[in-house]
This record gives structure tokens, sequence and C-alpha cells, in this order.
């Protein structure tokens, strides 16, 4: 009988803990895609993709810290622009239009009257 109850024992102590090894598995991926998704979200703040307010780029403007680009149709452009605007063909921007310092901060806008 004794062997009896140790041999369930120790199958009640392998069931238990199976459970646990699977739970600390299961706690440890949700930890690792856990920080795995906030260094992705960190990394495109970082980027600067977004909208931007006017005070933002009157900002970059005054500091020239930023290329503008107006991608409005030419007679749009020619009413009027953003100051230090540089107009740019929304069908066919070319990388000559861009800046060639990589590092530089690039504002793109429209009037989306196309």
């Amino acid at each position: 009988m004794f062997r009896w109850r140790r041999a369930l024992d120790r199958r009640a102590s392998a069931i238990t803990l199976l459970p646990m090894r699977i739970l600390r598995r299961t706690l440890f991926a949700a930890l690792v895609l856990l920080f795995a998704g906030t260094a992705r979200a960190d990394s495109a703040k970082e980027e600067g993709f977004g909208d931007l307010t006017i005070d933002q780029v009157a900002d970059l403007i005054a500091k020239k810290d930023a290329d503008i680009f107006d991608n409005n149709g030419k007679d749009v452009y020619a009413k009027g622009h953003v100051p230090t605007a540089k107009w740019v063909d929304f069908k066919a921007v070319k990388e000559s239009d861009l800046p060639k310092d990589k590092s530089r901060k690039l504002v793109f806008y429209c009037a989306n009257t196309h």
C-alpha cells in the first residue's frame, strides 16, 4: 500500500507541476511580446510620422530644422504657400527633390484639391 501511495503522490505532483511549467512559459512569452511591442511603438515615435500643429511647423521653420514640401497643385502653390516650402509634384516626387542630408526632418502638406 505504501508503494501505491508514493506512486500516486508522484503522479499528483507531476500533474500539478505540468500546469505551472505551462503557466511560466506562457507568462514568459507574454512578457517578451509585451516588451517587443513596446520597443516597436517607441521606435515609431522616434521616426516621427504623424500630424503636426501649425505652431510645431512654425517652430521647425524658425529653427531651420526641417524641409517643408507643398504637394498641392502648381496653381494652388502659386496662390500661396507655407514660407520656405518647396513645391513638388505629388505624382512624381523624385529623390533629387529631397535633401541629401538624411537626418533632416521632412514636412509634407497638401490641401487635397486634386
